[in-house]
């Protein structure tokens, strides 16, 4: 099978790398499409991407450039073109949906295995639970940035911003980092696990997201005195037709499983009708574990072990009617009076349970930028 790769970064390199050195006898790369002249080190990279779309030779094409255009605009072009399509760009994909309509319609493939879990073999083995189960419930650390700062947060007692700057020297974290910390990074992930969980087209806009940008020391202490550490989940539950979906810091007891995933990996959980919950563990970043998630799916395009998607994709609105207790730190509670059941400080308080949908409406009639929001988790 012959491919092309659209961009030779951190990830386009380590996809590259794993098939020259495992798998060149299945998948030859026929073309690398990079931006810069001084990028081009033999005669398959190419500046010009009509050279790539247009060339019957190539099966699949495989998107590593990140960001949305011009990803987007190649990805549906190649997708039209008959090309089947691996990528791992969550950003993009989140927010262009329809670009699994467009590969259902063309009767190509259009594989995201790398997208959420980076080399965790999550995505597909949601599809593959649900050939014989029902999977209410998805749950998850889904970036390795936050879990990275988080952790050093409560390890080390550094503040955030000093955990925030060592992090990006690092490479764990973007110059612009709002994606990661904001909890946009999970939102789209959170969209692309329903899609595989629960065959629902989520607007990625209309899951509820908050992050963990406001942290600070007080927050960190609540939880220490309570046996707690924060972790910023990603949650998808879907039951009786009702969908809830939102990304929130949570307040997870110090022997949980999620608490016991620290640094930059990440951990996602499943809870279905057979087997109950199970949890997958592993990087969830990186050039060679998303490069190897990448060639995974190029191996099942090669042998013909692609599982089919369901007939039918639903588009679908959060509900968000479950309920919970949460932690709410804030500049002023006065609009919090009716939901208040336990006062912390003068600044912050633990709610009544109450529903997700009414604390998101709560919160965006306030307006406090600089509000910070935990779930207390028992889970």
């Amino acid at each position: 099978m012959k491919i092309a790769i659209l961009g030779h970064g951190v990830v386009g390199s380590g996809v590259s790398k794993i098939i020259e050195e495992s798998c060149s006898d299945e998948i030859t790369i026929a073309k690398i499409l990079v931006r810069y002249e001084n990028e081009m080190k033999d005669d398959r990279f190419t500046l010009d991407y009509e050279t790539i779309v247009n060339n019957t030779d190539i099966d699949a094409v495989v998107e590593c450039m990140g960001g949305d255009e011009p990803a987007h605009t190649y990805v549906r072009r190649a997708l039209e073109a008959d090309k089947n399509v691996v990528s791992a760009n969550k950003k993009m994909l989140a927010r262009h949906l329809d670009l699994f309509d467009i590969a259902k319609e063309k009767g190509v493939k259009l594989l995201v295995e790398a997208s959420v879990g980076g080399g965790i073999p999550w995505l597909v083995s949601l599809r593959k639970m649900r050939r014989d189960d029902h999977i209410r419930q998805i749950a998850g650390i889904m970036n390795g940035t936050t879990n990275y700062l988080l952790s050093r947060l409560f390890s080390e007692g550094i503040n955030f911003n000093d955990a925030l700057s060592n992090a990006q020297e690092l490479g764990y974290a973007e110059r612009d980092p709002s994606d990661d910390i904001c909890g946009h990074d999970v939102r789209y992930k959170t969209c692309l696990s329903a899609l595989k969980a629960f065959d629902l087209i989520v607007d990625e806009k209309k899951i509820p997201t908050f992050g963990i940008e406001n942290i600070d020391d007080k927050d960190i202490a609540y939880a220490r005195d309570n046996g707690r550490v924060i972790k910023l989940i990603g949650r998808a539950e879907y039951m009786d037709g009702k969908l809830n979906a939102y990304v929130m810091p949570g307040f997870v007891k110090k022997d949980s499983l999620f608490a016991s995933v620290s640094s930059n990996n990440n951990i996602l959980m499943s809870e279905s009708k057979y087997l109950g919950k199970a949890y997958f563990v592993g990087q969830g970043a990186g050039s060679l574990p998303t490069g190897h998630a990448i060639v995974q799916d190029l191996e099942d395009l090669a042998n013909d072990m692609v599982d089919e998607e369901a007939e039918t994709i639903t588009r679908k609105d959060v509900d968000n009617e479950k309920e919970g207790t949460f932690y709410i730190r804030c500049s002023d509670m006065e609009g919090f009076n009716d939901m208040i059941d336990k006062k912390i400080d003068d600044q912050s308080f633990i709610t009544k349970r109450c529903k997700v949908y009414d604390l998101v409406k709560k919160i965006e009639g306030l307006n406090d930028e600089k509000i910070f929001i935990g779930e207390i988790l028992d889970d």
